[in-house]
């Protein structure tokens, strides 16, 4: 690894969200690196972790332990080498106590990013928070973690305000992101009641690669693309009729909440507590039923000049509230 860092950032590669936690951080003033922990490299590395690694597991074998030793072994190695002053682990629930322990050799001062719930991670409350601060994108984990006596504050997810894009106008309603909970039923609602809709994600993806990798699991029969890079994605939010943001039982926010109308694009979302977000109907749209979305789909198709406002309001408040610079200012004061 380069000269060291000030902060080390250890993260996983998911969407390349990590460049925009590396560059808010620079932007602060602190000389930054980032070990992206689960990064594979080509397609002969992928392949060989499917192999060696999901499919192991699939057949009741141990290779996500192995993996995690692996993992956490080469990040022990670069916090050695780097000896950075501070260390953001986002998510890290693969880290293992090798990990932890170079951490506390080189004096570094660690705080922990969890933009998950803790149930759908590999980990627990008392692992999350055994090693410095917490930071949690869920309320309800802020809480829980808290009542265990945890130093943990609420930090949401945001929009990386420094991405550039170029917005892909289209007629459809679109939805970036995995299938799973009712996602693929709401698509399919649509798709049936008349609304152009399209699906991107390697779960929605009739890519013969994407069934190989997600294991020939069954696709919503609706119009679908495969995964786009993050960049591309901003562009055709921006530009489609509508995005969905569909949660199902998450507690915490996703990315989407604020990208969609951080990119000027129309955001359908189904919690209503985004209220403590967005204004509701003027900010963003939310829907509470099927029929209700396909209503709301069909107006912003049509109605273009109240889509606009709605658009333009939410745009101004996620670049008012909500980026990811706010975000790793919030960040920042753990350390303080």
């Amino acid at each position: 690894m380069p000269s060291s860092p000030h902060l080390l950032i250890v993260s996983p590669s998911f969407h390349g969200y990590w460049q925009a936690y590396e560059g808010a951080f620079r932007r602060l003033g602190h000389p930054t690196r980032t070990l992206r922990y689960d990064e594979l490299g080509g397609v002969l590395a992928r392949l060989g972790h499917k192999a060696r690694v999901e499919l192991v597991d699939r057949l009741g074998g141990d290779g996500r332990a192995r993996w995690a030793r692996q993992v956490s072994a080469r990040a022990a190695r670069a916090v050695r080498s780097s000896r950075p002053e501070r260390v953001l682990v986002i998510r890290g629930d693969v880290l293992q106590e090798d990990f932890w322990e170079a951490v506390a050799d080189v004096g570094a001062r660690p705080v922990t990013l969890v933009y998950d719930e803790i149930e759908r991670m590999s980990t627990s409350y008392e692992a999350v928070m055994a090693h410095g601060p917490v930071a949690s994108y869920s309320a309800h984990d802020t809480a829980a973690l808290a009542a265990r006596g945890a130093h943990v504050v609420h930090v949401r997810d945001g929009y990386d305000s420094h991405l550039p894009y170029r917005p892909r106008s289209s007629d459809e309603v679109v939805f970036i992101g995995a299938n799973y909970g009712q996602r693929g039923a709401l698509l399919a609602h649509l798709d049936r009641s008349g609304v152009a809709v399209r699906a991107y994600g390697r779960s929605f993806s009739h890519h013969p690669v994407d069934l190989a990798r997600t294991w020939l699991a069954r696709r919503p029969p609706v119009p679908s693309h495969r995964d786009v890079p993050r960049q591309v994605a901003y562009g055709i939010q921006a530009g489609a009729v509508a995005s969905l943001n569909i949660h199902d039982r998450q507690d915490g926010f996703t990315m989407r909440t604020y990208e969609i109308p951080g990119v000027g694009g129309l955001e359908l979302i189904d919690r209503d507590d985004v209220a403590d977000l967005y204004e509701p109907g003027r900010e963003v749209l939310v829907f509470h039923s099927p029929e209700e979305l396909v209503d709301l789909c069909r107006r912003a198709a049509t109605d273009t000049a109240w889509a606009q406002g709605v658009r333009e309001a939410g745009r101004r408040r996620t670049l008012a509230e909500h980026t990811i610079d706010h975000r790793a200012a919030e960040l920042e004061a753990l350390w303080a």
